[in-house]
């Protein structure tokens, strides 16, 4: 068997080197992949179709397909009577350029630098730091529920029955982008479901459906300030906020939280803002709830700074013990605030459906905008979803969704206590809260809360240090523990690792 042989026979060996694709696919991945990695290098010379087929134990015809489709990509260059060879990537790309090929950085690295380049300004700093991967779903990562426990198949018999009335012609409507703020529907019964569980004092006019808590955002971004206009944000504070008003060119003003929420200081209220962010039912990521005075405090300010509120209420359905917190929105007699939540937590992150719910004097501003500017579609899944709250399936699965994460949070709890027991003297805190769908791991002063991401990550667990949520300097290290998307048996495994690695941290 020839190396190269023997270098595409291992890859494809691999049991997750892409399991469902046909053989001839899968043969272009594995020769593609080795292309890109310089395992096979340009100007070498590829074993005959026979021979490779030979080797693989595979049909000639399969081999054909691969290198017909890797030199209809540009991978490999054939020569009439001599054979395959691999192309010059570099090459070629340096003639796209019109300049002479330079030693290559390593991938990622030189890939980001060349994109660095042609960003502007402001995407280069938006574009810093990639926060999106470090939240890829591993044992607990902040933040991510559990969506293999949704209904499925449920589901599909909702969406089913609305492609059957669109097929017949009675909804044919449902496949526009749709120009009422949202499928009526679905805005009526998540006015009813805010009313009843959060307090939200809302008509059906108010409510838009939009892609979720970002494009709420960057909606209430573009609409209601402009360039250099100043943005409150709570300090620590969600980096998806932050990335929106960076986006929008908003100066970005910290204000520090403590146990009762967003805490306004002489120095806060030196400044102007146009846009104050607040997660006040279940501060993220510390999880603090803001107290009666807090909230009547910030609606007086808004009032007099002539602000307005963008309060997030992301994951308000997750309240274990007691009905779920009133919204801020439901004491605004000013129509300052501006009301969001999201479907990603409770249902499944990629059905990108959301709510906004704005004061009566910015609906019309606010439907042209969402039309124009985001044409926003999706009205046959916001109608499944109407149906599936309708008939009482979003209440149902809710209600058992809540008992199990109630469950693992206490399990999450108890595990790393009973590792801690006293040995640590209480130097590190858990954070008591019955909401959400992570806790926190309160930290001495002088942890490297960082680096206990890094260990734990090594460790196969994802999750994150306190510390990296700040926009001022730090004020407090701990970790957030995510546990909505672990099963028992993970949260006891991964629990009593997680606990040693802090352990061999703050013994130090």
């Amino acid at each position: 068997m020839s190396p190269t042989s023997e270098l595409l026979a291992q890859t494809l060996a691999q049991t997750g080197f892409h399991p469902r694709l046909p053989q001839q696919r899968r043969l272009y991945e594995a020769a593609k992949v080795a292309i890109h990695q310089q395992q096979l290098t340009a100007g070498g010379k590829l074993p005959s179709s026979r021979d490779l087929a030979a080797d693989l134990g595979i049909a000639r015809n399969t081999v054909i397909a691969a290198f017909e489709q890797l030199a209809a990509e540009g991978y490999v260059t054939s020569r009439l009577g001599s054979g395959t060879y691999v192309a010059d990537l570099q090459a070629h790309s340096a003639s796209m350029r019109g300049g002479p090929s330079h030693a290559p950085q390593s991938g990622r690295t030189a890939q980001r630098a060349q994109l660095a380049v042609r960003l502007s300004k402001r995407g280069q700093e938006v574009t810093r730091v990639a926060a999106g991967p470090k939240f890829e779903i591993q044992p607990f990562a902040p933040g991510d529920p559990d969506f293999s426990s949704f209904p499925l198949k449920l589901w599909h018999r909702l969406q089913n029955r609305v492609w059957r009335e669109v097929g017949s012609d009675l909804r044919s409507d449902l496949l526009d982008y749709g120009q009422a703020g949202g499928y009526a529907p679905l805005r009526q019964a998540i006015t009813e479901y805010l009313r009843l569980s959060r307090s939200v004092k809302v008509s059906v006019e108010q409510v838009l459906i939009t892609g979720g808590t970002q494009q709420s955002l960057d909606l209430c971004a573009q609409l209601l300030a402009d360039a250099g206009d100043t943005a409150w944000i709570e300090d620590p504070g969600y980096w998806g906020a932050r990335r929106v008003f960076q986006a929008r060119e908003l100066k970005l003003h910290p204000v520090a939280v403590d146990g009762e929420g967003m805490a306004i200081k002489a120095a806060d209220l030196a400044t102007k803002p146009r846009l104050i962010y607040v997660t006040p039912s279940h501060q993220y990521p510390t999880g603090a709830v803001m107290s009666l005075a807090r909230r009547r405090e910030l609606l007086d300010v808004a009032v007099r700074k002539d602000a307005w509120i963008l309060e997030d209420d992301y994951d308000s359905e997750f309240r274990y013990t007691g009905r779920p917190l009133a919204a801020l929105q439901g004491l605004d007699n000013d129509d300052r605030v501006l009301y969001m939540g999201t479907f990603s937590k409770a249902l499944y992150p990629g059905i990108k459906i959301g709510y906004l719910v704005v004061p009566p004097g910015l609906i019309d501003g606010f439907k042209t905008a969402l039309y124009d500017l985001q044409r926003p579609g999706q009205l046959m899944v916001q109608a499944a979803l109407a149906d599936f709250i309708s008939l009482g399936h979003f209440t149902a699965h809710l209600r058992k969704i809540r008992q199990t994460y109630g469950a693992r949070r206490e399990l999450l709890r108890r595990t790393l206590v009973n590792q801690f027991g006293s040995r640590l003297d209480g130097r590190v805190t858990i954070s008591s809260e019955e909401s959400g769908l992570h806790l926190v791991v309160q930290l001495p002063g002088n942890a490297d809360d960082v680096a206990l991401e890094r260990k734990a990550a090594e460790a196969g667990i994802q999750v994150k240090a306190l510390s990296t949520y700040y926009l001022s300097p730090p004020t407090r290290r701990g970790l957030l523990v995510g546990y909505a998307y672990c099963t028992p048996e993970q949260i006891t495994h991964y629990g009593r690792i997680l606990a040693t690695i802090i352990q061999s941290e703050v013994r130090r």
